[in-house]
Protein backbone atom coordinates (compact mmCIF):
# COMPACT_ATOMS: atom_id res chain seq x y z
CA UNK A 1 0.00 0.00 0.00
CA UNK A 2 1.27 3.46 -0.89
CA UNK A 3 2.20 5.58 2.07
CA UNK A 4 -0.55 7.92 3.29
CA UNK A 5 0.03 11.58 4.10
CA UNK A 6 -1.74 13.61 6.79
CA UNK A 7 -1.52 17.39 7.07
CA UNK A 8 -1.85 19.39 10.29
CA UNK A 9 -1.67 22.93 8.85
CA UNK A 10 -1.82 24.90 12.08
CA UNK A 11 1.23 23.37 13.81
CA UNK A 12 -0.64 23.40 17.09
CA UNK A 13 1.87 21.24 18.95
CA UNK A 14 5.68 21.46 19.10
CA UNK A 15 6.27 18.21 17.20
CA UNK A 16 4.42 15.25 15.68
CA UNK A 17 5.92 12.44 17.75
CA UNK A 18 2.64 11.52 19.46
CA UNK A 19 0.71 11.65 16.20
CA UNK A 20 3.34 9.50 14.49
CA UNK A 21 3.19 6.94 17.27
CA UNK A 22 -0.60 6.73 16.97
CA UNK A 23 -0.87 6.82 13.17
CA UNK A 24 2.00 4.41 12.61
CA UNK A 25 4.89 4.19 10.13
CA UNK A 26 2.63 3.89 7.09
CA UNK A 27 1.55 7.53 7.52
CA UNK A 28 3.65 10.59 6.79
CA UNK A 29 2.72 13.68 8.81
CA UNK A 30 3.23 17.18 7.44
CA UNK A 31 2.87 20.29 9.58
CA UNK A 32 2.06 23.82 8.49
CA UNK A 33 4.04 26.97 9.12
CA UNK A 34 4.41 28.93 12.34
CA UNK A 35 2.18 27.69 15.16
CA UNK A 36 -1.49 28.60 14.71
CA UNK A 37 -0.81 30.83 11.70
CA UNK A 38 -0.43 28.48 8.76
CA UNK A 39 -3.43 28.78 6.45
CA UNK A 40 -4.69 26.42 3.79
CA UNK A 41 -4.26 29.13 1.17
CA UNK A 42 -0.53 29.33 1.94
CA UNK A 43 0.14 25.69 1.04
CA UNK A 44 1.86 24.86 -2.21
CA UNK A 45 0.06 22.85 -4.87
CA UNK A 46 2.76 20.19 -4.55
CA UNK A 47 1.96 19.66 -0.87
CA UNK A 48 -1.79 19.70 -1.41
CA UNK A 49 -1.50 17.05 -4.11
CA UNK A 50 -0.06 14.58 -1.58
CA UNK A 51 -2.61 14.92 1.23
CA UNK A 52 -4.92 12.02 2.15
CA UNK A 53 -5.99 13.27 5.58
CA UNK A 54 -6.52 16.75 7.00
CA UNK A 55 -6.58 17.76 10.67
CA UNK A 56 -8.51 21.02 11.14
CA UNK A 57 -8.81 23.07 14.33
CA UNK A 58 -9.47 26.78 13.79
CA UNK A 59 -9.55 26.86 10.00
CA UNK A 60 -12.65 27.00 7.86
CA UNK A 61 -12.76 24.38 5.14
CA UNK A 62 -14.62 25.80 2.16
CA UNK A 63 -15.14 24.41 -1.36
CA UNK A 64 -12.17 26.28 -2.84
CA UNK A 65 -9.95 24.77 -0.14
CA UNK A 66 -11.26 21.27 -0.75
CA UNK A 67 -10.59 21.63 -4.48
CA UNK A 68 -6.88 22.01 -3.72
CA UNK A 69 -6.64 18.47 -2.29
CA UNK A 70 -7.25 15.97 -5.13
CA UNK A 71 -6.44 12.91 -2.97
CA UNK A 72 -8.22 14.00 0.21
CA UNK A 73 -10.15 11.16 1.85
CA UNK A 74 -10.68 12.13 5.50
CA UNK A 75 -11.08 15.41 7.39
CA UNK A 76 -10.97 15.37 11.18
CA UNK A 77 -12.24 18.45 12.96
CA UNK A 78 -10.13 18.68 16.10
CA UNK A 79 -13.09 19.54 18.31
CA UNK A 80 -16.76 18.88 18.87
CA UNK A 81 -18.36 21.41 16.52
CA UNK A 82 -18.03 20.88 12.77
CA UNK A 83 -19.76 23.99 11.45
CA UNK A 84 -16.41 25.22 10.06
CA UNK A 85 -16.40 22.38 7.52
CA UNK A 86 -18.42 22.49 4.31
CA UNK A 87 -19.90 19.01 4.68
CA UNK A 88 -21.86 19.21 1.43
CA UNK A 89 -18.71 19.95 -0.56
CA UNK A 90 -16.89 17.12 1.22
CA UNK A 91 -19.76 14.72 0.54
CA UNK A 92 -19.75 15.64 -3.15
CA UNK A 93 -16.12 14.54 -3.29
CA UNK A 94 -16.65 11.42 -1.17
CA UNK A 95 -14.56 12.84 1.67
CA UNK A 96 -15.35 11.47 5.13
CA UNK A 97 -15.81 14.09 7.86
CA UNK A 98 -15.19 13.30 11.53
CA UNK A 99 -15.09 15.22 14.79
CA UNK A 100 -13.74 14.61 18.30
CA UNK A 101 -16.88 14.55 20.44
CA UNK A 102 -15.38 13.34 23.70
CA UNK A 103 -12.78 15.94 24.60
CA UNK A 104 -13.51 18.85 26.94
CA UNK A 105 -16.77 17.33 28.17
CA UNK A 106 -15.95 17.83 31.84
CA UNK A 107 -14.44 21.27 31.30
CA UNK A 108 -17.39 22.73 29.40
CA UNK A 109 -19.92 21.20 31.79
CA UNK A 110 -17.97 22.59 34.76
CA UNK A 111 -17.83 25.99 33.05
CA UNK A 112 -21.56 26.09 32.33
CA UNK A 113 -22.57 25.24 35.88
CA UNK A 114 -19.87 27.54 37.28
CA UNK A 115 -21.28 30.46 35.30
CA UNK A 116 -24.77 29.70 36.61
CA UNK A 117 -23.57 29.42 40.20
CA UNK A 118 -21.37 32.52 39.99
CA UNK A 119 -24.42 34.50 38.90
CA UNK A 120 -26.99 32.89 41.17
CA UNK A 121 -24.80 33.12 44.29
CA UNK A 122 -24.04 36.78 43.59
CA UNK A 123 -20.31 36.17 43.16
CA UNK A 124 -20.10 38.28 40.00
CA UNK A 125 -22.40 40.86 41.58
CA UNK A 126 -20.24 41.30 44.69
CA UNK A 127 -17.05 41.19 42.62
CA UNK A 128 -18.30 44.19 40.65
CA UNK A 129 -19.70 46.03 43.67
CA UNK A 130 -16.62 45.60 45.88
CA UNK A 131 -14.26 47.02 43.26
CA UNK A 132 -16.49 49.99 42.49
CA UNK A 133 -15.45 53.54 43.42
CA UNK A 134 -16.40 53.83 46.21
CA UNK A 135 -16.89 50.14 47.04
CA UNK A 136 -20.34 49.01 48.12
CA UNK A 137 -21.02 48.62 51.86
CA UNK A 138 -19.62 45.46 53.46
CA UNK A 139 -22.89 43.52 53.53
CA UNK A 140 -25.06 41.21 51.51
CA UNK A 141 -27.21 42.57 48.69
CA UNK A 142 -30.81 41.72 47.95
CA UNK A 143 -30.98 41.11 44.20
CA UNK A 144 -33.14 39.09 41.78
CA UNK A 145 -30.06 37.06 40.84
CA UNK A 146 -29.66 35.46 44.24
CA UNK A 147 -31.73 32.34 44.88
CA UNK A 148 -31.38 28.97 46.56
CA UNK A 149 -30.58 26.21 44.06
CA UNK A 150 -33.29 23.80 45.18
CA UNK A 151 -36.13 26.22 44.38
CA UNK A 152 -34.92 26.68 40.81
CA UNK A 153 -35.56 24.78 37.63
CA UNK A 154 -32.37 24.18 35.67
CA UNK A 155 -33.16 23.72 31.99
CA UNK A 156 -30.73 21.87 29.72
CA UNK A 157 -31.27 22.60 26.03
CA UNK A 158 -29.60 19.71 24.21
CA UNK A 159 -28.69 16.60 26.16
CA UNK A 160 -25.58 15.40 24.38
CA UNK A 161 -22.38 14.46 26.17
CA UNK A 162 -21.77 17.93 27.59
CA UNK A 163 -25.43 18.60 28.30
CA UNK A 164 -25.63 15.33 30.23
CA UNK A 165 -22.52 16.15 32.24
CA UNK A 166 -23.92 19.61 33.03
CA UNK A 167 -27.27 18.11 34.04
CA UNK A 168 -25.62 15.76 36.52
CA UNK A 169 -23.56 18.57 38.01
CA UNK A 170 -26.59 20.84 38.38
CA UNK A 171 -28.53 17.98 39.94
CA UNK A 172 -25.74 17.47 42.49
CA UNK A 173 -26.10 21.11 43.53
CA UNK A 174 -29.80 20.59 44.21
CA UNK A 175 -31.35 22.22 41.14
CA UNK A 176 -34.53 20.71 39.69
CA UNK A 177 -33.09 19.62 36.34
CA UNK A 178 -35.06 19.10 33.14
CA UNK A 179 -33.96 18.85 29.54
CA UNK A 180 -35.36 19.22 26.04
CA UNK A 181 -33.85 17.16 23.24
CA UNK A 182 -36.27 15.72 20.67
CA UNK A 183 -33.61 13.41 19.24
CA UNK A 184 -33.23 11.26 22.36
CA UNK A 185 -35.30 8.13 23.06
CA UNK A 186 -37.71 7.70 25.92
CA UNK A 187 -36.15 6.69 29.21
CA UNK A 188 -33.09 8.94 29.18
CA UNK A 189 -34.70 11.07 31.87
CA UNK A 190 -35.28 8.04 34.09
CA UNK A 191 -31.76 6.76 33.62
CA UNK A 192 -30.34 10.10 34.74
CA UNK A 193 -32.95 10.89 37.36
CA UNK A 194 -33.92 14.20 35.79
CA UNK A 195 -37.06 15.58 34.17
CA UNK A 196 -37.89 15.80 30.49
CA UNK A 197 -39.68 18.63 28.73
CA UNK A 198 -41.57 17.57 25.61
CA UNK A 199 -41.30 20.93 23.86
CA UNK A 200 -39.03 23.93 23.85
CA UNK A 201 -41.86 26.05 25.27
CA UNK A 202 -42.29 23.62 28.15
CA UNK A 203 -38.58 23.75 28.94
CA UNK A 204 -38.53 27.54 28.89
CA UNK A 205 -41.54 27.87 31.19
CA UNK A 206 -39.76 25.97 33.97
CA UNK A 207 -36.15 27.16 33.56
CA UNK A 208 -34.97 29.62 36.19
CA UNK A 209 -31.58 28.80 34.72
CA UNK A 210 -31.31 27.95 31.02
CA UNK A 211 -28.08 26.28 29.90
CA UNK A 212 -27.64 25.88 26.14
CA UNK A 213 -25.83 22.80 24.80
CA UNK A 214 -26.77 22.51 21.12
CA UNK A 215 -24.44 22.45 18.09
CA UNK A 216 -24.54 24.98 15.27
CA UNK A 217 -26.94 23.53 12.70
CA UNK A 218 -29.70 24.68 10.42
CA UNK A 219 -32.21 23.70 13.12
CA UNK A 220 -30.51 25.43 16.04
CA UNK A 221 -29.53 28.80 14.57
CA UNK A 222 -31.67 31.43 16.27
CA UNK A 223 -33.34 28.75 18.38
CA UNK A 224 -33.48 30.95 21.48
CA UNK A 225 -34.88 34.34 20.53
CA UNK A 226 -37.18 36.97 21.95
CA UNK A 227 -40.20 34.66 22.14
CA UNK A 228 -38.30 31.95 23.97
CA UNK A 229 -36.58 34.32 26.40
CA UNK A 230 -39.92 35.95 27.19
CA UNK A 231 -41.25 32.51 28.14
CA UNK A 232 -38.61 32.06 30.86
CA UNK A 233 -39.68 32.77 34.44
CA UNK A 234 -39.16 36.31 35.68
CA UNK A 235 -35.57 36.78 36.80
CA UNK A 236 -34.09 33.86 34.88
CA UNK A 237 -30.41 33.33 34.14
CA UNK A 238 -29.19 32.30 30.66
CA UNK A 239 -25.91 30.44 30.09
CA UNK A 240 -24.43 29.56 26.69
CA UNK A 241 -21.27 27.47 26.39
CA UNK A 242 -22.17 25.76 23.09
CA UNK A 243 -22.44 27.88 19.93
CA UNK A 244 -23.26 31.57 19.78
CA UNK A 245 -25.57 31.20 16.79
CA UNK A 246 -28.28 29.55 18.88
CA UNK A 247 -28.91 32.61 21.08
CA UNK A 248 -30.18 35.96 19.76
CA UNK A 249 -27.96 38.62 21.36
CA UNK A 250 -30.41 41.40 20.55
CA UNK A 251 -33.15 39.55 22.41
CA UNK A 252 -30.84 38.79 25.31
CA UNK A 253 -29.84 42.45 25.60
CA UNK A 254 -33.49 43.50 25.57
CA UNK A 255 -34.30 40.94 28.26
CA UNK A 256 -31.44 42.10 30.45
CA UNK A 257 -32.30 45.77 30.00
CA UNK A 258 -35.95 45.18 30.87
CA UNK A 259 -34.95 43.20 33.96
CA UNK A 260 -36.90 40.14 32.93
CA UNK A 261 -33.58 38.31 32.49
CA UNK A 262 -31.63 38.66 35.72
CA UNK A 263 -28.25 37.62 34.36
CA UNK A 264 -26.33 35.84 31.64
CA UNK A 265 -23.08 33.94 31.24
CA UNK A 266 -21.66 33.71 27.72
CA UNK A 267 -18.67 31.71 26.56
CA UNK A 268 -19.76 32.00 22.93
CA UNK A 269 -21.21 34.71 20.69
CA UNK A 270 -22.54 34.55 17.11
CA UNK A 271 -19.34 35.86 15.46
CA UNK A 272 -15.96 35.16 17.04
CA UNK A 273 -13.87 37.07 17.71
CA UNK A 274 -16.39 39.91 17.90
CA UNK A 275 -16.04 42.32 14.96
CA UNK A 276 -15.81 46.06 15.49
CA UNK A 277 -18.03 47.75 16.34
CA UNK A 278 -18.97 45.12 18.87
CA UNK A 279 -22.56 44.29 19.72
CA UNK A 280 -24.19 46.88 22.04
CA UNK A 281 -24.44 44.28 24.83
CA UNK A 282 -20.68 43.72 24.70
CA UNK A 283 -20.12 47.47 24.51
CA UNK A 284 -22.13 47.95 27.70
CA UNK A 285 -20.29 45.07 29.37
CA UNK A 286 -16.86 46.42 28.49
CA UNK A 287 -17.84 49.93 29.57
CA UNK A 288 -19.12 48.56 32.91
CA UNK A 289 -22.41 50.32 32.45
CA UNK A 290 -24.20 50.37 35.83
CA UNK A 291 -27.34 48.58 34.61
CA UNK A 292 -25.22 45.45 33.93
CA UNK A 293 -23.39 45.39 37.26
CA UNK A 294 -22.99 41.78 38.34
CA UNK A 295 -25.41 40.53 35.70
CA UNK A 296 -23.22 39.52 32.78
CA UNK A 297 -20.01 37.51 32.57
CA UNK A 298 -18.25 36.81 29.27
CA UNK A 299 -15.44 34.35 28.59
CA UNK A 300 -13.73 34.10 25.16
CA UNK A 301 -14.83 30.62 23.98
CA UNK A 302 -12.48 29.19 26.59
CA UNK A 303 -14.78 26.78 28.42
CA UNK A 304 -12.96 23.78 26.95
CA UNK A 305 -9.51 24.95 27.99
CA UNK A 306 -7.28 22.93 30.31
CA UNK A 307 -3.89 21.38 29.60
CA UNK A 308 -5.59 18.00 29.85
CA UNK A 309 -8.20 18.96 27.23
CA UNK A 310 -5.47 20.06 24.82
CA UNK A 311 -3.76 16.72 25.29
CA UNK A 312 -7.08 14.97 24.58
CA UNK A 313 -7.59 17.00 21.40
CA UNK A 314 -4.19 15.90 20.16
CA UNK A 315 -4.44 12.21 20.94
CA UNK A 316 -8.12 11.72 20.09
CA UNK A 317 -7.78 13.55 16.76
CA UNK A 318 -4.88 11.32 15.78
CA UNK A 319 -6.74 8.20 16.93
CA UNK A 320 -9.79 9.19 14.88
CA UNK A 321 -7.66 9.81 11.79
CA UNK A 322 -5.94 6.44 12.27
CA UNK A 323 -9.22 4.58 12.70
CA UNK A 324 -10.87 6.07 9.62
CA UNK A 325 -8.00 6.70 7.19
CA UNK A 326 -5.77 3.72 8.00
CA UNK A 327 -8.11 1.09 9.43
CA UNK A 328 -11.26 1.90 7.49
CA UNK A 329 -13.44 2.21 10.59
CA UNK A 330 -16.30 4.66 11.15
CA UNK A 331 -15.07 6.29 14.36
CA UNK A 332 -16.72 9.67 15.00
CA UNK A 333 -17.93 9.96 11.39
CA UNK A 334 -20.41 12.80 10.82
CA UNK A 335 -23.11 11.88 8.30
CA UNK A 336 -23.22 14.26 5.32
CA UNK A 337 -26.99 14.58 5.30
CA UNK A 338 -29.14 16.71 7.59
CA UNK A 339 -28.44 19.47 10.04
Amino acid sequence: MARLTVLEPEAMYPDTRLEQEILGPEVEIIRGGAPHTGTLDMLSDEVCARIDGLLIFRHWLKPHHIARFPKLKVVVRMGVGYDRLDRAACAARGITVCNVPDYGTMEVADHAVSLALALRRGIILHHDLQRATPPAPWRYVDHPLIRRAEVQGFGILGLGRIGTAAALRAKAFGFKVRFFDPFLPNGVDRALGIGRAHSLAELMAGSDVLSIHVPDTRLTRGLVGAKELAALPEGAVVVNTARGTSLDLDALEAGLRSGRIAGAGLDVIPVEPPPEPVHPLLQAYRAREPWLTGRLVVTPHSAFHTPQAWADIRSKSAETMRDVLVRGLRTNVIPPEGD
